[in-house]
């Protein structure tokens, strides 16, 4: 807890005293001078909506591993949407993490009071609003967060740790038990480092003490997210302690969910813009979408908010739902990501401008990716897709195409591999899966169409670069990275494929190749 407390919010101009979910519109920019977010700013806050609750009348319930944008925009949102309503307020948030960025940004956040403002990007008209459901942050070390975690009132442990957060193998899919990390944190149970081996550390306290273990709820964009995080979780066990391990896997849940809010990455423009527009300070602002959807599965043993009266869908099997989002709108996200950065895009809205740039995500998407979706029921995927497309196009946004090009060996296997399979298990045309694989490729050799250098921002950036130089003149050399590809890269006609688009990239350029898919659905013919 902070040390100080929030008077009681009082209705104002401007707010939507009947709605208090829906933050303020400022139809023109604020001009005086600006209020520095705070406990004891929030009276003077005129420009946007601010918690219906004081910070004493909240009392932590759940951690949150790895606070970043998503997570305040996102998970925040809810449980501040919740707790005006003057629902459940003994689940809000304590924040954890044990990377450096962790540290960063509890020192951002602690200067206001674990306060965030989150500026809605709707093209038809800006709104912003100050959540509160974050009362305190761990400090960035594994004993601080376990003694958190220990606490028998945090009932819920959630996650935005990435997707490359989870050690999983990429060959077998399983837990990589050979990752450094882990084999330390197997060797050195009671002084974990990573955040599995800081979970395993507060569950074995907790039931030492007779506490019941919290369940575990993963927030990341992974196929059954859940299952993963249970695998990583008994994975590390077993190395260590096979009997604790079975009781963790007889008493833990870890239900799986699908979160969506598209988040860019904060930058001097969204701070600008909330003091220009809202007359608000904020260290650390969030800027999002107006759109956010949240999907779970309902297996809370020691309890849980009732999002429900908040717009979450609670659902017996969230798979179908995960495997919609993941493969249409993150599968979309990697297919305009390579073709926008050899083209010089930065933001998305501006590659979505470009006939190509569309044309080749609506091609793909309703010629290979859809057709390996299963059909959900109230479900219409074409309408699901034309969303999918005018989110992306959305200019008030700013997302950027380096954002989205980021960290392609972890996502390519998360969001395109698993569709190149099925579509080579139903023995179906995967020409444009080839191509998104090539001009991933084409990026990874370091220079854009006009000769510009591309930054790839990948733990495997040195590694991708060689190979994809050396691809020019052997393309297997690109698939041949069982990291990435695992035996996926061997597959004949994948490889045939990838083989064919990747030479006519270097050889004719990527408008006429896109022109080509577009036009008849198999690139480089």
């Amino acid at each position: 807890m902070t040390e100080h407390a929030a008077p009681r919010a009082l209705p104002r101009a401007g707010t939507r005293e009947h709605d208090p979910e829906a933050p303020v519109t400022t139809a023109t920019p604020v001009t005086s001078a600006t209020t520095s977010l705070s406990l004891s700013t929030l009276p003077d806050i005129t420009g946007a909506d601010v918690p219906a609750y004081a910070r004493e009348d909240l009392s932590a319930g759940i951690v949150h591993l790895g606070v970043g944008n998503f997570h305040r925009a996102h998970q925040i949102v809810y449980l501040d949407r919740l707790f005006n309503r003057g629902l459940d307020r003994d689940f809000a948030v304590i924040g954890a993490g044990v990377k450096p960025y962790d540290a960063a940004m509890r020192d951002r956040l602690k200067g206001q009071d674990w306060l965030s403002t989150v500026v809605e990007l709707d093209p038809g008209g800006l709104t912003a609003r100050v959540t509160g459901a974050m009362i305190d942050f761990a400090e960035v070390d594994p004993d601080a967060i376990v003694a958190v975690l220990e606490r028998p009132e945090i009932r819920i442990v959630s996650m935005t740790i990435t997707e490359g957060g989870y050690y999983v193998d990429a060959t077998t899919g399983g837990f990589d038990a050979g990752h450094p990390e882990m084999v330390a944190d197997a060797a050195n149970p009671d002084a974990p480092a990573s955040s599995f081996g800081i979970l395993l550390k507060a569950l074995r306290r907790r039931r030492a003490a007779g506490t019941a273990p919290f369940t575990v709820m993963s927030c990341d964009n992974l196929p059954e997210n859940g299952h993963v995080a249970r695998n990583t979780v008994l994975g590390l066990a077993r190395m260590s302690d096979p009997d604790f391990a079975e009781w963790v896997a007889e008493n833990v849940a870890f239900p799986s969910s699908m979160v969506d809010c598209i988040t860019p990455a904060t930058s001097e423009r969204e701070k600008a813009l909330l003091r220009e527009r809202f007359g608000i300070e904020d260290a650390a602002p969030v800027a999002c979408e107006p759109f956010r959807q949240w999907v779970m599965e309902d297996r809370f043993p020691a309890g849980r908010p009732k999002l429900e009266e908040v717009g979450v869908q609670f659902v017996e099997d969230v798979a179908p739902y995960e495997l919609m989002k993941l493969r249409i709108l993150n599968g979309g996200h990697a297919a305009i990501a390579y073709p926008s950065a050899l083209l010089g895009y930065h933001f998305v809205h501006d590659a979505m401008a470009d006939p190509l740039i569309a044309g080749f995500l609506r091609t793909l998407a309703h010629a290979e990716i859809i057709p390996t979706v299963p059909p959900i029921a109230g479900v219409d995927f074409a309408a699901y897709f034309d969303l999918i497309a005018s989110r992306f196009s959305n200019p008030e946004v700013g997302d950027t195409i380096p954002r989205l090009c980021l960290d392609g060996s972890n996502r390519q296997p998360k969001f395109i591999l698993p569709t190149v399979q099925a579509r080579l298990e139903a023995n179906a045309d995967l020409a444009g899966l080839a191509l998104e694989v090539a001009l991933w490729c084409r990026t990874c050799a370091g220079t854009a169409e006009d000769g510009s250098a591309i930054e790839i921002v990948d733990e495997r950036a040195a590694e991708l670069t060689r190979r994809a130089l050396a691809a020019r003149e052997t393309p297997q050399a690109f698939l041949d990275f069982t990291p990435v590809f695992g035996d996926l890269g061997r597959r004949q006609p994948f490889a045939d494929a990838f083989a064919r688009v990747l030479g006519a990239l270097w050889a004719d350029g990527v408008r006429p190749v896109l022109t080509r898919y577009i036009e008849s659905g198999a690139a480089g013919r």
